[in-house]
């Protein structure tokens, strides 16, 4: 895992610009904290910075085809889980390799495929490739948009990067917001494309991106189709099973230690008692596979269930970590640890944007941190909500009758920092508008039920827009630790199959993640099988909310004023004196907003362009 920039321009010599080049590489860091690099070429410079993962001693990048006489250049993010398979068909074809890394299959597979490459590698990846010899830029990011990638026009070419930071160090790309980026962030409809920041775009989840003398083309290569599903309930589950585990088994490979995080959910229950279960395959039945969780100082004794948890996890992660046979660790957080600032201000750094979920991102933030103490991999049961229709609006009448994206009516305006309806954003009429695309995108097959084609199109906004956000929080806030986070529930054929099949299979016993419950029978306590959906947890200590309000207090005075000029005061100021102990999860949130815009505006100092 690392963090990737450069440019390419056709109306300037890069070869003068290595002072530039630095400066974006050096932006990425923390992403990459084991090694950096640069390359420039007379139209091209690439930068890269690497976490090692896998082949340490011959995996450093930029990497070049031809050391002497380059041909193609390569800066890469991410992990090709299909790499060996892909080094054989290579090797049946002719090429050679230098190393045993799995940056060297996707150099050789450019050679190959050119930009058909991106629909042979499985796994998790951003990266660009430049051609001395067709003086072509190629960015390509994987199916589900796991990884980051980000660019910007400059003259005679682009910019790109694995986060906007990165193209901050371009000269001529600057931090501008304008209206447009606003109403990006604030709606909570999460784009693709489009960011806060104006100007910067991302690569499409699925899709890559060529730049030439005739201009920028963009096309996706992959995207989620409606296809008939012919297995019967037990093939079905069965398939479910073997996708899974095929995805875990895939993605343990590494040449650091690895470990699960594992919340007493059952996403995570099943997908580490896999792990476990590969592991001591590998390595003898002696063998444990570390996981951890995290927790609050206040939870144990004066747990508070909102409108997103029911439940307190620890004691079924504990369980759940007893009955697979893991070596389990509770990372417990106390209030003075996520109102300290330092935090607070690297969170919000590290997301390069305003909109963020408060003590939730700062205690991923810190778990994050305690992991990679021992730790340089994790594993995630992300994405398994979205695949296996976990999240209540696929269940709840109200939900699926409503014309909107269904998570608004969970966050909607309780989560989102009221702005100042002078601004003119006009988020109401962006949503609608934006919600009619969205259903215009959706694929679906002649004669589908009324409940198919409703549910549908709920999996495909939650696996293509609600998922997006997900990912960019965990990339993020794990690789600002220097920390690399899998996610094999984002698996693409996995993810396939299950948006194939048919919703009388995907809740065929009443509930929520019925395939995924059926495939994992066996692989976690009954407790944690039939556990309701829990969100990740959220701290209520009287304490932290305290420390919430002094801050939103201050917040609103920062930036010479100008938060006061974004927010909605009148839609703030009620919770700012809220007894502490009686400050509603949502409510809360609005508080966060504030503190969160107020460290933005301070750290990027942004042109408002309103």
């Amino acid at each position: 895992m690392c963090g990737i920039t450069g440019w390419a321009s056709f109306h300037r010599d890069a070869r003068t610009q290595t002072p530039v080049i630095e400066a974006m590489t050096a932006a990425l860091t923390r992403r990459g904290p084991d090694a950096g690099g640069v390359w420039l070429g007379e139209h091209a410079a690439i930068g890269h910075r690497r976490l090692a993962v896998i082949d340490i001693a011959g995996g450093a990048q930029p990497m070049t085809d031809h050391p002497d006489t380059p041909t193609a250049v390569l800066s890469y993010s991410g992990e090709i889980y299909n790499h060996h398979e892909l080094r054989a068909e290579l090797r049946g074809r002719g090429h050679t390799f230098r190393t045993r890394s799995d940056t060297e299959v996707v150099l050789r597979a450019y050679a190959e495929w050119g930009e058909g490459l991106a629909g042979r590698l499985d796994g998790m990846f951003a990266f660009a490739v430049w051609d001395e010899r067709a003086r072509r830029l190629l960015l390509v990011r994987d199916r589900l948009g796991v990884k980051p990638l980000f660019w910007a026009a400059v003259d005679g070419g682009l910019a790109f990067a694995s986060e906007p930071k990165a193209l901050f160090g371009h000269p001529e790309i600057r931090p501008r917001v304008d209206a447009d980026g606003l109403r990006e962030a604030y709606s909570l409809l999460f784009n693709t494309g489009p960011t806060v920041w104006s100007g910067v775009r991302e690569v499409e989840p699925g899709g890559l991106l060529v730049l030439d003398r005739d201009g920028i083309r963009e096309r996706r290569y992959w995207q989620l189709e409606a296809g008939v599903h012919a297995d019967d309930r037990d093939t079905t589950v069965s398939r479910v099973h073997d996708l899974v585990s095929t995805a875990a088994r895939s993605q343990l490979e590494a040449d650091v230690p690895l470990c699960s995080l594992l919340s007493g959910g059952i996403d995570s229950t099943v997908l580490t008692a896999l792990l476990a279960d590969e592991l001591r395959l590998r390595e003898g039945p002696e063998a444990r596979i570390r996981s951890y969780a995290v927790d609050y100082s206040d939870q144990a004794e004066q747990f508070t269930g909102d409108v997103l948890r029911t439940g307190h996890d620890t004691p079924y992660a504990i369980e759940a970590g007893a009955f697979i046979g893991t070596d389990h660790s509770t990372v417990v957080l106390d209030p003075r640890a996520l109102l300290d600032p330092e935090h607070r201000q690297a969170v919000v750094v590290a997301r390069d944007s305003p909109i963020g979920v408060g003590d939730m991102d700062t205690s991923l933030y810190l778990l994050f941190g305690e992991i990679r103490r021992h730790s340089t991999v994790a594993l995630s049961g992300e994405a398994a909500d979205e695949v296996f229709a976990g999240y209540p609006w696929f269940h709840h009448p109200k939900a699926l009758a409503a014309r909107t994206f269904p998570w608004l009516l969970v966050t909607g305006d309780e989560a989102a920092m009221p702005l100042n309806p002078e601004l003119g954003l006009h988020i109401g009429e962006f949503r609608d508008d934006t919600y009619r695309d969205a259903l215009a995108a959706v694929p679906h097959l002649d004669g589908e039920t009324p409940t198919e084609h409703r549910q549908r199109e709920m999996q495909h906004l939650s696996l293509t827009r609600w998922l997006r956000q997900l990912l960019h929080r965990k990339d993020r806030l794990s690789m600002a630790q220097g920390l690399e986070v899998r996610v094999p529930y984002c698996d693409h054929r996995l993810v396939e199959y299950a948006f194939t099949t048919p919703w009388a299979l995907k809740s065929f016993d009443g509930r929520e993640k019925s395939l995924l419950r059926a495939a994992g029978t066996g692989l976690a306590p009954e407790s944690v099988l039939w556990r309701p959906k829990n969100h990740y947890p959220a701290t209520h200590h009287p304490d932290y909310n305290r420390g919430l309000q002094n801050m939103a207090r201050d917040a609103l005075d920062a930036y010479g004023g100008r938060v006061r000029d974004l927010a909605d005061e009148t839609r703030v100021k009620p919770f700012l004196d809220t007894p502490p102990d009686q400050l509603e999860w949502g409510h809360r949130l609005r508080l966060e907003r504030v503190v969160d815009l107020a460290l933005w505006l301070e750290h990027y100092q942004p042109e408002l362009a309103l």
